[in-house]
């Protein structure tokens, strides 16, 4: 498990947890306003080990309630479920996974054990678009990948408690991404619209992307929202 950052504590990450946050290096996707751009190359920087990790949680497992696991794309680590094994097992605390839910294998496997209590899945665009926002060629494969990962949280792992989100950019999100959006989650639980935020990390920074109004996040949640059971906005001055 290559375990490229920590953040020792946070309320944000994982909803209703005092968590902290693990960060792995390496993503398959290579979306132009990715703000963890330096978390994406396969070669990204060890931060720490297992066994420095597992070492924190020691120290810290009285006062953190959750694990939230993030990247880069954590199902890229093919030990990810003995990963979290270890976390549950010994320490008993909640998992939250954020993926962009091109493993369908890894995804099936971890909710099937049981292992995580809380999946994040980016929704970068309706199908139709998601090369586009995904930096790279989405082939078919991925696209049913994708779309098996979204049905299994909304009809067959009914018991997990999960969120769809899309992060929503300026100069490259349209109304229509987000009625074909609405159209591909309809009948979700919850579903959440962060606003891009421009920064030094962020991967293409020459492409004058930039934080959407609070008007236009609103216009975009309303073309959401009859297909879903909750929409909220993140990020929004």
């Amino acid at each position: 498990m290559k375990i490229s950052g920590l953040m020792k504590t946070t309320l944000l990450d994982y909803p209703g947890h005092v968590a902290c946050t693990v960060f792995t290096g390496g993503c398959n996707f290579r979306c132009p306003f990715c703000h963890n751009s330096e978390l994406l190359p396969g070669f990204a920087p060890e931060f720490m080990t297992e066994e420095e990790f597992f070492a924190f949680l020691e120290k810290r497992k009285a006062t953190l309630e959750g694990v939230a696991i993030t990247g880069g794309e954590p199902t890229m680590q093919r030990d990810l479920p003995d990963f979290i094994r270890h976390i549950k097992g010994y320490y008993g605390l909640d998992v939250k996974l954020d993926t962009n839910g091109t493993n369908l294998p890894m995804l099936d496997e971890l909710l099937c054990e049981g292992l995580v209590d809380y999946v994040a899945m980016d929704i970068k665009a309706g199908p139709s678009g998601y090369s586009r926002m995904a930096g790279i060629g989405v082939n078919g494969e991925m696209l049913d990948n994708i779309a098996q990962c979204k049905d299994f949280l909304i009809q067959r792992y009914i018991s997990v408690h999960y969120e769809f989100r899309t992060t929503v950019v300026g100069g490259l999100h349209t109304e229509e991404d987000f009625r074909e959006i609405g159209e591909y989650i309809k009948g979700a639980k919850k579903y959440y619209l962060q606003c891009f935020k421009d920064g030094e990390n962020v991967l293409c920074r020459d492409r004058g992307f930039y934080s959407p109004s609070r008007e236009e996040m609103e216009r975009y949640r309303d073309i959401v929202a009859p297909y879903v059971d909750s929409v909220e906005l993140r990020g929004v001055d």
